[in-house]
């Protein structure tokens, strides 16, 4: 079975996202999708689903084999890597994650499911096992939520870390969030209980587009671990897709004068406190915030369906 490249100088660097509750404009997934077609990822290990994922929630899949014959794909959790095989070296490619150098990142590993339903010290348990098993160094969770952020101004992102040495390395600050959680917040606990340096990732989604997914949010969060990791990631079309993304709210904002009002609100709290979601206090304060909405209430001049995808 071939095994994933080892890198004798670089960390091995795992980064995990999870459908659901803590994916806001479905930014933390889109950025590990984008990762692992960047990294030609290949399926390394699986969770399985049943006792943690919940059916009626994320339903089962069929499809086709080559052979015609029908298959289920279960919900699981799924780790990635780039996979070397004996013999074989790997083309010079632009449109890779690598190096300043040049060289490609074989290191870096992807975890990608739906958040659990129920036993989550089980999940964080096998989450754990799978850190041990494939000698991760580092784990990143990211996240998105929603919160009073204007679409026109650069995505907030914060980093958090019980970690005092990740801290000191990347400018990272301690959360001091109390309330609600997510898996993220277990994971993070339960790994660094088990002595696992792990980083805590956020990015901050405009509530007022909550149906339409955010590549102006993963590219926020690409862009922060291009820097954590001094790699260089190629953005692909996601460049493109943010200005469309953000050219479309500002269409249907001219046409709605409560919402433009409601965004030029926003714009002039974000200009007068100089991006206060920056900091640990505020992303605190966004989370307070976010889990008192009453689900069936609808944000200020929401747009519909034809929000922009």
């Amino acid at each position: 079975m071939p095994h994933a490249a080892e890198s004798p100088t670089h960390p091995r660097v795992l980064i995990a996202a999870f459908e659901g509750w803590s994916d806001a404009g479905a930014a933390s997934t889109t950025v590990l999708q984008h990762l692992g077609e960047l990294i030609n990822a290949e399926m390394l290990h699986a969770i399985g689903a049943d006792g943690f994922v919940d059916y009626q929630v994320h339903r089962p899949k069929v499809s086709f084999t080559d052979a015609g014959n029908r298959v289920i794909e279960w919900p699981e959790t799924r780790l990635y890597g780039t996979v070397q095989r004996p013999g074989t070296q790997p083309e010079p490619d632009t449109e890779t994650v690598h190096r300043i150098d040049g060289t490609r990142v074989q290191d870096l590993f992807l975890l990608a499911g739906v958040e659990p339903a129920r036993d989550w010290t089980a999940f964080a348990e096998e989450i754990i096992d799978v850190v041990d098993s494939w000698a991760i160094d580092t784990v990143i969770l990211l996240g998105s939520l929603f919160s009073d952020a204007p679409h026109s101004r650069p995505i907030a992102v914060t980093l958090t870390s019980e970690n005092a040495e990740l801290r000191a390395t990347t400018g990272a600050g301690r959360s001091d969030y109390e309330g609600a959680v997510g898996i993220s917040t277990l994971l993070d606990i339960a790994l660094t209980e088990a002595a696992v340096p792990v980083l805590c990732l956020w990015a901050q989604v405009p509530h007022y587009v909550h149906s339409a997914p955010s590549p102006k949010a993963a590219l926020a969060i690409l862009d922060k671990l291009e820097e954590l990791l001094d790699v260089v990631i190629p953005r692909g079309d996601m460049l493109s897709e943010a200005t469309e993304w953000e050219a479309n709210i500002d269409r249907i904002a001219a046409a709605d004068d409560d919402m433009a009002r409601y965004i030029r609100t926003l714009e002039e709290a974000r200009d007068a406190t100089n991006a206060p979601e920056a900091t640990g206090e505020a992303i605190a304060h966004e989370f307070e915030k976010y889990l008192n909405i009453d689900p069936d209430d609808t944000p200020p001049s929401t747009p519909d369906s034809s929000a922009p995808a």
